[in-house]
């Protein structure tokens, strides 16, 4: 039973992988925000157990995920692009806060900061994707997305 168990991991890893190596930038972008909120939910339940390793392990998963974000963000193509990098800025501080001090405050802060973004980002990505009429396969593309 356990190889079977582990089979089966190894096999849902691997559709994880492929699903992120073939995503789309927009794709990938709502699967970031996707996990960054699960990471921090999770991170909540744990606070409210007490169970500090799990806190700790999600909220620097979490920092993490911002800082890719960070990273990958161009902040001379758009306007707000200044302000959305302080957010990222705000909210890293606020976790490392979280994690130090074991502060739900700064956990909770940073769900409320983060969940419209993530919302917005969905929207957008759905309002980009449009059939390809060119496609035989119907599979949608994202528009202005390189």
């Amino acid at each position: 039973m356990g190889t079977m168990t582990m089979t089966m991991s190894a096999q849902r890893s691997q559709y994880n992988s492929d699903a992120i190596l073939s995503a789309s930038p927009v794709r990938l972008l709502t699967m970031l925000y996707d996990r960054l909120l699960l990471d921090l939910g999770r991170a909540e339940i744990a606070h409210a157990a007490e169970d500090w390793p799990t806190v700790s392990s999600n909220l620097l998963h979490a920092q993490a995920i911002i800082a890719e974000l960070t990273s990958s963000l161009k902040v001379e193509l758009w306007d707000g692009g200044q302000g959305l990098l302080s957010l990222y800025n705000y909210t890293t501080s606020l976790l490392v806060m979280a994690n130090v001090k074991r502060d739900a405050a700064s956990i909770r802060e940073s769900i409320e900061l983060l969940e419209p973004l993530r919302q917005a980002w969905h929207e957008a990505a759905s309002q980009l994707s449009v059939p390809d009429r060119g496609a035989s396969t119907g599979e949608s593309r994202e528009l202005g997305v390189a």
